[in-house]
């Protein structure tokens, strides 16, 4: 009740005629924006006796639902080509290794060559939270497609290692704009009970973005498959030309009336859109009133509500990466060899694919029936029981049979049930709306250059360590990032991203210590 309260006030404090919202700032709020927002919140000015969304009712109409899913699609396709480089190494390594001409590789040229992509993904991804908040989430996406069919052009026409490694780094560079905006525009737009969903169906197009590399790959040269993955971004940048901005970005910038705009097509049905623009309009406008749009991006980020979902996510996305979800992916023939078995090394990693992708869509289902805690940490303790065993395994000889190729796959299933899909979900939900455009990019950024200096130390490693050492740590890692989420991680699923917010106002930090009327008050 006090929170409606709260709404209402903002909204008649906004509304009294001739006297602007109180900011504590040094600069005054500019007279054209002013007369914008009191303009339009004449126009919604009923929208004050909207009752809040409640779980469990409808929320958007058929017709909402219909749009978010077929703007959703147009985000998939791109995520789907930005599959394509990842998956790319594992196909052509193998290809170069016995290619007869000047093209032919060592193993120090082929870790480069599946490295060098990570490298180049984290310029891209610090430029993308800037880029993002300048000129919007849609135009961003949309912005990453050239880079992206620039570098598959180089790499198929490369006719030197080192034209084959500036594609790479091309790709990198786009691959890690899109990342960030395409997580952060898929939240602003879905409505609470189909976030986890639409948020998770990117990292869906993504696996089967790496599927169909391998599966072209299996019948084409490198060259050949490199030119077909020019199709899927020119389809994207198409398909988002037909596509709303977010209306969060649009309301931030002051643009009211085009957010209205795109929060109606979005939700299908002009109550629902007024109701949710304007407790996003009242909160924007109660950020001004304690002065904290004034307050520098450092000292917004070393807040104790942003610094806590910042550090849960970079903590998880390090021991993501320790416990090994990208590396088999880049190096998913080379591992399933030196790990032994019966199966043929160019199957079991198309197989391993295969089940990415069915598991993926499994896991975008099960979210919206089961709560997002409950699936991490069956991800995580799965994840450690597989790595572990296979560690076993390998640690008293040489594998044989079928045991060390079905544990790889049990690896690649549980680890994509959870913690495949749980960066993007962190990215799109717990991050505040006033920075999660540019933390949003700084995430990706570490996360693809701690990326990058695993996937070039996995051959080091293996040499070092033995493939029972490398499974080692992907279960210690899998085992330690379960604890954490277990400790730390909120359960959002069915939370609008003001709640997500709200909780982390809270001076609790673990979630197993919060307080118990916060569940009263939907966080």
């Amino acid at each position: 009740m006090r929170d409606n309260n709260a709404r209402d006030g903002a909204h008649e404090i906004m509304l009294a005629k001739g006297r602007k919202p109180e900011v504590v700032s040094k600069e005054a709020k500019s007279q054209e924006e002013y007369e914008a927002l009191q303009s339009f919140l004449r126009s919604i000015s009923s929208t004050a006796t909207l009752p809040p969304y409640v779980k469990g009712e409808t929320y958007s109409s058929v017709r909402g639902v219909f749009n978010q899913c077929l703007i959703t699609c147009a985000v998939l396709i791109l995520a789907a080509g930005a599959g394509h480089p990842i998956g790319f190494s594992a196909v052509a390594l193998p290809q170069l290794r016995t290619e007869n001409t000047t093209m032919r590789i060592d193993d120090e040229m082929g870790s480069w060559i599946a490295s060098i992509h990570s490298a180049a993904t984290p310029l891209g991804s610090m430029l993308s939270g800037p880029i993002m908040e300048a000129i919007g989430r849609r135009r961003t996406l949309q912005a990453s497609t050239l880079p992206l069919v620039v570098g598959w052009i180089l790499i198929g026409t490369a006719s030197h290692h080192a034209l084959l490694l500036l594609g790479r780094i091309v790709c990198g560079f786009a691959v890690g704009i899109l990342a960030a905006p395409s997580q952060v525009y898929l939240g602003e737009i879905s409505e609470p009970r189909l976030r986890g969903l639409l948020i998770g169906t990117p990292f869906v197009a993504y696996s089967l973005g790496v599927l169909y590399v391998y599966a072209l790959g299996g019948a084409l040269s490198w060259r050949s498959v490199a030119h077909l993955s020019i199709l899927l971004p020119t389809l994207a940048f198409i398909a988002l030309c037909f596509s709303p901005e977010s209306p969060t970005w649009l309301a931030r910038r002051g643009r009211f009336h085009e957010a209205m705009a795109a929060m109606s097509r979005l939700r299908g049905d002009p109550d629902t859109a007024q109701r949710e623009l304007h407790e996003l309009i009242s909160a924007r406008e109660k950020e001004k009133a304690r002065g904290e749009e004034t307050i520098r991006f450092l000292a917004t980020v070393l807040r104790l509500p942003v610094l806590k979902p910042l550090l849960l996510i970079n903590a998880f996305n390090m021991l993501q990466i320790l416990s090994g979800s990208y590396v088999v992916i880049f190096y998913a023939v080379d591992i399933v060899k030196d790990s032994g078995g019966s199966l043929p090394p160019q199957m079991a990693a198309n197989a391993s694919a295969c089940v990415r992708l069915g598991v993926t869509v499994l896991a975008c289902l099960l979210l919206l029936k089961i709560t997002r805690r409950a699936l991490v940490l069956v991800s995580g303790v799965g994840t450690a029981v597989c790595t572990l065993a296979l560690a076993f395994l390998l640690s008293q000889g040489p594998g044989s049979g079928f045991a060390p190729p079905t544990l790889i796959l049990g690896y690649v299933a549980f680890n994509t049930l959870g913690f495949f899909l749980l960066p993007g979900l962190m990215i799109g939900e717990l991050l505040p709306t006033k920075v999660r455009g540019l933390c949003g990019g700084y995430i990706f950024c570490l996360f693809n250059a701690v990326l990058f200096g695993f996937t070039k130390l996995y051959p080091v490693m293996k040499q070092s360590i033995g493939m029972a050492g490398v499974f080692g740590l992907f279960g210690a890692s899998a085992t330690l990032a379960t604890v954490v989420l277990f400790l730390l991680l909120p359960e959002t699923k069915g939370k609008s991203l003001i709640q997500i917010e709200q909780y982390y106002q809270k001076p609790n930090i673990l979630w197993v210590t919060r307080k118990k009327n916060a569940e009263s008050q939907n966080v």
